[in-house]
């Protein structure tokens, strides 16, 4: 087993949104993204995976395939590899969010960012 404290991932720079590796096994990554008021994904496929995301904390507005959709703390979500989705933090507030990205299409979604 292993237990982490999701707190430690929750690094937040003022310059960009922060992704920090929570779990690494082959296939499969679990990281945490972390945007500052305002501060947005660009859009991006992951082809061939299935990713599913908790908003662990804020408001945020996903875009998937063009179709807007309002998140807040406790939503779940579930994109399919092919789909083009971006997020956008709210201007009010952080807004951290747990995702799961299962059959990693490339090894450079594995890493840590900001």
């Amino acid at each position: 087993m292993e237990h982490q404290l999701l707190n430690q991932f929750q690094a937040y720079e003022n310059e960009r949104f922060t992704k920090r590796i929570v779990f690494k096994q082959p296939g499969s990554i679990v990281f945490t993204l972390n945007f500052e008021p305002g501060q947005q994904l660009p859009a991006h496929r992951h082809p061939g995976a299935d990713v599913y995301i908790l908003v662990s904390e804020g408001k945020g507005i996903f875009d998937c395939d063009g179709n807007e959709t309002a998140v807040s703390a406790g939503d779940v979500v579930h994109v399919q590899g092919d789909e083009l989705m971006s997020y956008r933090s709210r201007e009010a507030e952080r807004s951290s969010l747990y995702v799961t990205l299962v059959n990693i299409p490339n090894p450079e979604y594995a890493q840590n960012l900001g």
